[in-house]
């Protein structure tokens, strides 16, 4: 039985190499307004347009926007408004923490190049 390789990719909060499993993949949709994007959680994986990976956790996404990292993985220079994503990985983080203590913030060693 052949077995498939992992699919990796990378957050762009912490930029750690992870299975794409572990990541979240967002999206930006155009907004109401003319002028801006608005950052979509997509953990079907199935929405249209170029996507980029985060862990779900509060440090990688304050990281992220910070770094302002998803205006150039989504290779967009508009505004773009998160708080849909915050939203989301808040939720997300509270669910988590009730059931198995959550995740620490910790992410392994980025593997060598």
């Amino acid at each position: 039985m052949v077995r498939r390789a992992e699919v990796v990719r990378t957050c762009v909060g912490c930029r750690n190499r992870a299975s794409a499993t572990e990541l979240l993949r967002v999206v930006a949709i155009s907004g109401a307004e003319a002028t801006g994007y608005q950052l979509i959680p997509d953990p079907s994986r199935r929405l249209p347009g170029r996507g980029a990976h985060l862990h779900p956790d509060t440090a990688c996404l304050t990281q992220a926007l910070r770094k302002r990292a998803f205006g150039r993985a989504l290779r967009l220079s508009a505004g773009m408004d998160a708080t849909a994503l915050e939203r989301y990985v808040i939720d997300k983080n509270s669910a988590t923490r009730n059931v198995d203590g959550g995740h620490n913030g910790v992410h392994p060693r980025k593997q060598g190049r």
